[in-house]
């Protein structure tokens, strides 16, 4: 199975965004009319309003650049979107140059398979791209690191699309502290765990969930369950218990981000259930320091930076790939 992957820079949303919108719209609009939203234009600008102003005239731009009806306009805000699931696994390294590395597993032919660079609010942002305007993993160039995984649980709620909070945190946010007080006051309509890295070496992994308070963890990894599971069938497709011990055994083993890199590349962490829908389709390494992105597949890899960005488009070929033993040694 081959796909698209795209880097594209655009500090100011106009053609380049304009396209990518009409190419990826008619996808979202089915989506949206096969599972009936419960919100609509003016409870979604509402809520954007009480809780992401800042986000309100980024808003306004978007959808004069594309003429949007009601429908994409209230899409736009990321308020109440339909629920998905994705699997994911995240870590922090500490050892020699701070960095975030994730591995991003989902449906193949759900995936925008698009890297932004943008100033949309005067900060430079780069980042993943997913809903068109929201972040799966990204960086701004003060050096604040985020990355999501899915936190396993059914329950859904009023919120937000946490791809869209997390553009506002890049958006908006400088520190691991900052972006904490955000992510504890915006509202998420799913369970997910983010982990967020800062250039100073702070990090934090925060529990959210529509349902309770977000918890906020020393942890520097996540898989896809919040303490205790509550959703078996779940955790027996993604083997998230299984992966969270990995992940723990190998950040004790003291691995250097290059180490890691290679570890994220292999099972279990890689996962080749691609016609299932939980293939991973990237692995990307942020080091704050630098200012340097890192994307990796098994074969290939795409290396850009806030100083030099480069628009490049990389055709991924998504296979199984050979069981490798990981050690210590």
């Amino acid at each position: 199975m081959k796909r698209y992957f795209t880097s594209v820079h655009e500090p100011t949303a106009a053609l380049k965004w304009q396209k990518l919108f009409f190419e990826r719209w008619p996808a979202y609009k089915l989506w949206l009319d096969a599972n009936k939203p419960t919100t609509n234009l003016s409870s979604a600008l509402e809520a954007l309003e009480k809780y992401m102003p800042e986000m309100i005239p980024l808003h306004e731009h978007l959808c004069l650049l594309v003429d949007a009806d009601e429908v994409a306009s209230a899409f736009l805000t990321g308020f109440q979107p339909p629920a998905y699931f994705s699997a994911c696994s995240q870590a922090v390294s500490t050892l020699g140059n701070v960095s975030l590395i994730r591995n991003y597993d989902y449906h193949l032919d759900r995936f925008e398979g698009t890297l932004l660079h943008t100033a949309w609010n005067g900060k430079r942002v780069i980042a993943n791209s997913d809903c068109l305007i929201g972040v799966l993993d990204g960086m701004n160039e003060d050096g604040l690191a985020v990355s999501l995984t899915f936190g396993g649980r059914r329950v859904w709620g009023y919120g937000f699309g946490i791809p869209f909070i997390l553009r506002y945190v890049l958006e908006f946010c400088t520190t691991v502290k900052e972006a904490v007080e955000v992510l504890q006051k915006v509202p998420s309509h799913m369970s997910y765990n983010v982990t967020l890295l800062d250039r100073s070496g702070a990090f934090k992994t925060l529990q959210i969930a529509p349902d309770r308070i977000a918890r906020v963890t020393d942890l520097g990894y996540a898989t896809n369950h919040q303490g205790d599971v509550d959703w078996n069938e779940n955790v027996d497709v993604n083997k998230t218990r299984e992966r969270a011990t990995f992940l723990e055994a190998i950040l004790n083993w003291g691995y250097s981000i290059e180490k890691l890199t290679n570890v994220f590349l292999k099972p279990p962490l890689y996962n080749t259930k691609f016609a299932e829908g939980y293939g991973t389709l990237y692995t990307a390494v942020y080091k704050p320091i630098e200012g340097l992105v890192e994307l990796h597949w098994p074969h290939q890899k795409m290396i850009q930076s806030f100083d030099y960005f480069t628009e490049d488009i990389k055709v991924i070929n998504f296979k199984k790939i050979q069981n490798q033993q990981i050690n210590s040694a």
